[in-house]
């Protein structure tokens, strides 16, 4: 065992008054962005822009959607409450965790007082800065700055901008952070793409990427498997040497600041800028940054945060030892030894661990230079389900469908082989092939006399007088369509405001593919941003009546479920409680059927998970939809 860090992984967001800000930013209102249009009656705002101080990253003038997430979103999409503290702020706290000689040191800015840090900007939804960014949703609001999801209407592109009063504190120092991380220009960090000192206001713009997934939700589905783990710690320690060997430090890894792109390529946000908002500093930075990596590269691997409290979704591992660090490996079983030593090596710093007589890594460069150093270490098998053999045809399965070279049917040996029965000798075996040929015509000749005499009689068998099926048969058939009397879009809380475009919720069953109903946009996930479990649209048909499916067509791969109301239900149910599963699926058009008929007068169409539109928004479209008996 290992004696514990004092690292600033996971630092308070904010000294002193702590619980009190915690408490205001829950309070934060979030404006929901509805079909492009502001969510404040107010009309959107311009602040002064006649004579701003900018300084603008080299990424301004691409033209096309280099889109990225809040540097402050650790769930990648809706709003986010502070993040949880990570380790100790005070030094009798700190004291738990062991001697503090020679560990990293990070600390926060004196908190000033109320009379000291101006209130936050009255911003909006709809409101404008500089005649160019328009802010649609807030997803923080603390100590005196807040952060938003914004739209660069000059470059048609989703942003992330940060703003805080001229007069605060920590203003200058955050331009200057800024400024310093848009002249990095490294790939492997969100970019800064403006910052404005205009007036009474300071903003910072920065990348937004729609496609990419916070690490907290990574980690909230379960450890990393050794190679994705190995890449993150190699990815991030180059990356973040690279900054240091620029004058550049980040003091706040956590696992909402580093996000994993569709090509598998790790980013990370808020370099300088984060700890610059927050007032957080360190006497060695480069200490500081390479715990903070070792403590993500530790709960990849135990899906468990290196510190005594929880924290960004994950159990702390206080409760397992007081006053010393438990290597990965002994944490959680499978977990790749070489993996483990190096975590603890980036964690701890006062000499060799018990895992390794390897010497601590005390900067990025010499973590980077440790993970290259493990062996190679294989990715997953994919693995790949061999096809089916082919089966042919139950008449061609006989000895007169087979051909010389055809294959035997499934559980027949072929002749010579072992166990095969020997074949008759002689006139015997061919007086048994006559006389079965002769059965099997005879029996083609009855039944085709029997088929020909039906014909000419005009007789047909009782049940098949139209040549149709209703209800459910064993072909998955289905009856007949049940008219839709009525409908109403469905939002209910939590989570939901009671409207789901309603004007709109008729052409989800025009019979018209061509229009279509439509959910509002969501942004960063595809579970509606994490704010909701759903929306959906119910179907009234004026009297119970039997279903059997529902016929769902969608524009773009939709997760959708069929549930239905309770036979006895007489009015329309407003709750999700009132309705009961009976299906679910994925895809652009589906096909929703039930175990067996059920007696309804309420279906509901429920869609859980959006397609992801062109610009970058998550959005669900219904053109049609048809309830069959």
């Amino acid at each position: 065992m290992a004696e514990r860090s004092t690292a600033a992984v996971g630092v308070a967001e904010n000294s002193g008054d702590e619980e009190a800000l915690t408490a205001r930013s829950d309070k934060a209102s979030v404006d929901s962005a509805t079909d492009g249009q502001s969510g404040s009656d107010r009309p959107p705002e311009d602040t002064r822009s006649d004579a701003p101080t900018t300084i603008r990253g080299s990424q301004d003038s691409q033209d096309s959607d280099t889109a990225g997430n809040g540097s402050d979103v650790s769930g990648g999409g809706g709003r986010e409450a502070t993040p949880p503290e990570g380790r100790p702020q005070s030094p009798a706290q700190a004291q738990q965790y062991g001697p503090d000689a020679g560990h990293a040191s990070v600390h926060e800015g004196p908190a000033p007082g109320p009379a000291e840090t101006p209130a936050p900007p009255e911003l909006h939804s709809g409101h404008k800065l500089a005649r160019r960014y328009r802010l649609e949703e807030c997803v923080t609001r603390l100590d005196g700055f807040s952060s938003w999801r914004a739209v660069d209407e000059k470059l048609r592109r989703a942003v992330g901008v940060h703003v805080l009063p001229a007069g605060h504190p920590r203003a200058r120092t955050v331009l200057s952070a800024a400024r310093s991380s848009a002249l990095l220009g490294d790939p492997r960090f969100v970019q800064v793409l403006d910052a404005v000192e205009d007036h009474d206001l300071v903003y910072v713009v920065h990348e937004w990427l729609p496609d990419a997934t916070p690490l907290s939700d990574i980690l909230a589905a379960g450890a990393l498997e050794p190679h994705d783990a190995h890449v993150l710690v190699t990815q991030l320690s180059q990356a973040m040497a690279a900054a240091h060997r620029e004058g550049l430090a980040h003091l706040r890894l956590t696992p909402g600041t580093v996000l994993r792109t569709g090509s598998g390529q790790y980013r990370i946000r808020g370099l300088a800028v984060s700890a610059a908002l927050r007032g957080i500093s360190s006497d060695t930075p480069q200490r500081a940054d390479t715990e903070g990596i070792g403590a993500l590269l530790y709960a990849a691997l135990t899906q468990r945060w290196p510190y005594e409290e929880d924290a960004y979704g994950l159990s702390g591992v206080g409760s397992l030892a007081k006053r010393t660090l438990v290597a990965p490996d002994q944490v959680r079983a499978g977990v790749h030894r070489g993996l483990s030593q190096l975590a603890m090596r980036a964690l701890v710093n006062d000499g060799a661990t018990a895992s390794s007589q390897e010497q601590p890594c005390a900067t990025p460069e010499e973590l980077a230079k440790a993970a290259s150093a493990l062996p190679r270490i294989r990715p997953p098998e994919q693995s790949f389900n061999s096809p089916r053999p082919y089966q042919r045809a139950g008449y061609q399965q006989g000895g007169y469908g087979q051909g010389g070279h055809a294959r035997p049917a499934s559980g027949v040996a072929e002749p010579g082989s072992p166990g095969t029965p020997p074949a008759l000798p002689g006139r015997t075996g061919k007086i048994l092939k006559w006389g079965v040929s002769a059965l099997l015509i005879a029996a083609l000749g009855l039944g085709s006399w029997q088929v020909a005499d039906t014909l000419l009689k005009g007789d047909n068998p009782r049940g098949e007088e139209s040549g149709q099926t209703h209800g459910n048969d064993e072909t998955g058939a289905v009856g007949k369509p049940v008219k839709i009397v009525d409908a109403k879009d469905f939002d209910p809380p939590p989570g939901g405001n009671g409207s789901e475009n309603p004007a709109k919720v008729p052409d989800a069953y025009d019979g018209s593919p061509n229009t279509y109903w439509l959910t509002q946009k969501y942004y960063g996930r595809p579970d509606f941003g994490n704010l909701k479990p759903g929306a959906g649209i119910v179907l009234d048909l004026g009297k119970p009546q039997q279903v059997s499916s529902v016929k769902v067509d969608f524009m773009g791969a939709t997760t959708a479920n069929f549930l239905a109301a309770h036979r006895s239900t007489t009015a329309m149910p407003t709750a999700l409680d009132g309705f009961s599963k009976v299906s679910e699926g994925t895809g652009q058009h589906l096909t929703l059927k039930a175990k067996k008929p059920i007696r309804t007068q309420y279906v509901l169409v429920w869609l859980t998970k959006l397609p992801l539109s062109d610009d970058g928004n998550y959005r669900g479209r219904i053109t049609e939809i048809q309830v069959m008996s």
